[in-house]
């Protein structure tokens, strides 16, 4: 999964899988996350929200099924 880079005090990159639906987020402490069953527009909004964390809380954790991975290396 490609990761792009975003301008977040809480966040360091984001990936998605559109044919999966599987978002993946690398925070700034360095912890990855996948979250499942994601939708497309939940994506979209995320990727076009003034605030990522902000969107983050409100619309993805908790809401839908993550697993942590093993920390990335930040780029």
């Amino acid at each position: 999964m490609k990761l792009v880079t975003v301008d977040s005090s809480m966040i360091h990159a984001v990936g998605y899988d559109a044919e999966t639906q599987t978002l993946e987020v690398v925070f700034n402490t360095g912890r990855t996350y996948l979250y499942r069953n994601v939708p497309p527009e939940e994506f979209d909004g995320l990727m076009a929200a003034e605030s990522k964390g902000r969107y983050m809380r409100a619309n993805i954790i908790d809401m839908y099924p993550y697993s942590q991975v093993s920390a990335r290396r930040r780029r």
